[in-house]
């Protein structure tokens, strides 16, 4: 570690673990309420919510810190100012525990989310964004904070670099793109429009442009690969997730109502996504072929993983299904789900897991740790991952051919043939679960354990 202010990424990596571990117990909490749905005295509805904000949290919290240990080692200099990093950090956690009891408390008490003066308190109701509008404006706050205090670290040092250019334009468009969900519209046709830049260019825009600069900066620090080499096929996968992320949303305007060329804006480019993802896969593994050299083989591995699953899962798990002519059969079936599932496994879950293994040993100040319990976690999750998708997958496709085609009714179609779809995704949940534990038990040991020659031997075998 060169920059003493780069601890402050510990904070939020932390903040993140936890809150990973968290989303995957409430996870399998929902995947048994679609079978037994009386399980818990909390409903399916405020145990999915949390289940879907924890992820979105701990994932921003995540990005959050692997910026703050990637922009004083490009700019050369410490943070611009460390005591705002650590206010951003406890407001920031103060804000999502609040928010995180408004929804336990509402679940409990639904009538204590009455309106007062004409505001709900605990939830707006908009899926995704469920967060009331106090809350909005303290991460709206928050993400503020943390673009400023970026900034003005490089605008102190004048010194540029194309990763941390890319970044901080990431940066700013992850701001940016939270505001359109602020705001409502009298016209639930608009009001959707508007809803789906926030949770479309967030993920497949925003959230893309800062997982470019970070698999660049990623691949430079593990192999030594030239800086010049990694940015300039930084700069033509970014070109290519804004040019098809910010026309592709598209592809969500289909059956709301709006002018029926989204059918072809959002066919045509939703499926060229992608391209720019396969490029990144490509490039992982150029770099791999042409630096061998490589300083820690677990990061090295990780950040390939995220590049192939982010292909795989972003990329080909959803064009399947985003075309118009495929789309109106399985449009909000559980094809979309194990997308979603696939898409942020290997986009994001993947990414930040890479940057805490590729960071943390610097941080802690150790050369060599325990690498073995790392590549455990790594297959246990990823394993448990696919075989969630592709149940969910097989389940989507008894419901869009019964629901669809045949027009059975929804309840029927869970409960009768999809039972044994919902046993198996529960079953493999667990074993996601055991990957993060792991995960968890050995963030908090990394460095702090000795290397035993085993656990040496079974990561060299592992890579």
């Amino acid at each position: 570690m060169k920059y003493e202010s780069q601890k402050i990424a510990q904070n939020f990596y932390t903040f993140a673990v936890v809150l990973f571990l968290v989303q995957t117990v409430v996870g399998i909490i929902a995947a048994i309420q679609f079978i037994w749905p009386d399980v818990l005295i909390l409903n399916f509805n405020i145990i999915r919510t949390l289940h879907i904000n924890a992820l979105v949290v701990w994932l921003l919290a995540g990005l959050m810190g692997a910026t703050y240990y990637v922009v004083p080692e490009e700019s050369q200099s410490e943070l611009w100012s460390v005591p705002l990093a650590h206010f951003q950090f406890w407001a920031t956690v103060a804000a999502v525990g609040l928010v995180i009891l408004g929804y336990v408390w509402m679940g409990l008490n639904p009538q204590a989310n009455s309106p007062i003066f004409g505001i709900n308190p605990l939830s707006e109701g908009r899926e995704y964004i469920e967060a009331p509008r106090w809350a909005d404006w303290l991460i709206a706050l928050s993400v503020i904070l943390f673009l400023v205090n970026n900034v003005m670290t490089m605008f102190k040092t004048k010194h540029w670099t194309g990763i941390q250019g890319t970044l901080v334009g990431g940066l700013v468009f992850l701001t940016l793109m939270y505001l359109p969900g602020m705001f409502y519209t009298k016209s639930m046709v608009k009001d959707q429009f508007w809803w789906w830049w926030v949770i479309h260019l967030w993920v497949e825009g925003a959230w893309e442009v800062i997982a470019g600069a970070l698999l660049a900066f990623m691949l430079m620090k593990v192999t030594n690969a030239p800086r010049a080499v990694l940015e300039k096929w930084m700069y033509i996968e970014v070109g290519f997730v804004l040019f098809t992320g910010i026309l592709g949303t598209g592809h969500h305007y289909y059956w709301i109502g709006t002018p029926g060329y989204w059918l072809w804006v959002g066919g045509i480019f939703s499926s060229l996504e992608p391209v720019p993802l396969l490029l990144m896969v490509w490039d992982a593994f150029r770099t791999t072929r042409e630096n061998r050299v490589v300083s820690n083989k677990l990061g090295l591995f990780l950040a390939t993983a995220h590049a192939i699953f982010n292909f795989v899962g972003a990329g080909l798990w959803g064009v399947i299904h985003t075309l118009p002519q495929v789309n109106k059969w399985t449009h909000g079936t559980q094809i979309t789900t194990a997308h979603g599932h696939l898409a942020f496994y290997g986009a994001y879950v993947l990414l930040v897991v890479a940057m805490i293994y590729i960071t943390l040993p610097h941080i802690r100040g150790v050369t060599e740790y325990n690498q073995s319990r790392g590549y455990r976690s790594f297959w246990w999750m990823t394993v448990s991952m696919v075989f969630i998708v592709l149940t969910i997958t097989g389940a989507g496709m008894v419901q869009t051919y019964m629901e669809r085609l045949l027009g059975l009714d929804y309840v029927t179609v869970k409960g009768t043939y999809n039972l044994w779809f919902w046993i198996f995704r529960v079953l493999f949940g667990f074993g996601f679960l055991y990957g993060v534990g792991l995960f968890v038990l050995d963030y908090f040991r990394l460095g702090r354990e000795p290397v035993t020659v085993a656990s040496a031997r079974f990561a060299e075998k592992a890579a």
